[in-house]
């Protein structure tokens, strides 16, 4: 159970965020809830991975993602009936749906919890998925107005080095939250809106002060937070308000000895209730083929790395002693 379950239930963790189900061990028993065909799909990865386990003694976490994966493509037929929920239509009238369970659970998340954070790899739809939703609450009346913002830190340059006004700065910062929103809304809605005061695409730092009621705010590139900015920005919430958070943790800009505001919420705030975590995987990328194949390749270099320092440690304690 311990090999099954993972460092922190890191690997059931990501068994229920995979296929949207919920996963307790009872005595010796596990309990997996959610609906029919995702309880399916868990049980069949929980029952391969134990004989696996029954075979070789240990499992690492690339085994239990590449037998998810194999799992989703002999079951895909299963699967495309559970990705057919249209969250909303683009400018161009083609409808915006999940592309993979990950996305769905992602959905699943959004409409149940005030606060998501949608952590993952570039490619997986986290911010587009969260426009979408925003525009969806907006169009149903659920909230008054869509914000959107993120922290002006990219690669370690600054605002000051880019011409123009301050908006002229901060917009290449903003670029992909304004493209999500002009390939939902289309250019002249957008505008009109943005006229109205009902979108607001601003920098984090003027989130400072206010309180967001009946409001759908997303905080793009949130692994660019400090944990004081990530603090701020979530006091910000008022009443009838939902906000999605996303991130990618191994993308973080920060200076070095700065803790990342993500990091450091998903530690602080892993069990408040009304709060979800979506971890998403080189799985759930819907970019070029390539880009799934990049990551997973720096994900076992990084697992690498981990088990070699965790060896020198061990190493080094058998000295000491």
């Amino acid at each position: 159970m311990i090999s099954l379950f993972g460092n922190f239930d890191k690997n059931i963790k990501y068994i229920e965020d995979r296929f949207d189900t919920r996963i307790k061990l009872r005595d010796n028993h596990l309990e997996i809830s959610g609906e029919e065909v995702n309880v399916r799909l868990s049980k069949s990865l929980l029952e391969s991975l134990l004989a696996y386990l029954k075979k070789n003694q240990s499992l690492d976490f690339q085994q239990i993602k590449y037998q998810a994966d194999m799992l989703e493509r002999e079951n895909k037929d299963v699967i495309k009936g559970l990705l057919d929920e249209v969250l909303v239509a683009r400018a161009d009238g083609k409808p915006i749906k999940p592309k993979t369970l990950g996305q769905k659970s992602y959905i699943d998340k959004i409409n149940t919890h005030d606060v998501v954070f949608g952590i993952g790899p570039a490619g997986t739809g986290k911010t587009y998925l969260a426009v979408a939703m925003a525009v969806k609450a907006f169009k149903a009346g659920a909230v008054d107005r869509i914000i959107l913002t993120r922290p002006a830190v990219e690669a370690g340059e600054s605002l000051g080095f880019l011409p123009g006004d301050l908006q002229d700065k901060v917009d290449p910062y903003l670029r992909p939250l304004y493209d999500g929103l002009f390939d939902i809304l289309g250019h002249d809605t957008y505008q009109n809106l943005l006229e109205k005061g009902l979108i607001e695409v601003a920098p984090l730092a003027y989130m400072r002060g206010r309180t967001l009621d009946r409001s759908f705010v997303i905080l793009d590139e949130a692994q660019n937070t400090t944990q004081e900015q990530m603090k701020m920005f979530l006091t910000r919430l008022g009443f009838g308000s939902k906000a999605i958070i996303t991130g990618d943790k191994t993308q973080v800009d920060l200076p070095r000895g700065k803790r990342s505001g993500l990091r450091a919420a998903e530690s602080i705030l892993r069990n408040v209730e009304g709060i979800a975590f979506m971890e998403f995987s080189s799985v759930d990328v819907v970019r070029h083929p390539l880009v799934q194949r990049i990551i997973d390749a720096y994900e076992k270099d990084e697992q690498r790395r981990l088990e070699e320092s965790e060896k020198k440690q061990a190493g080094s304690a058998k000295k000491e002693d």
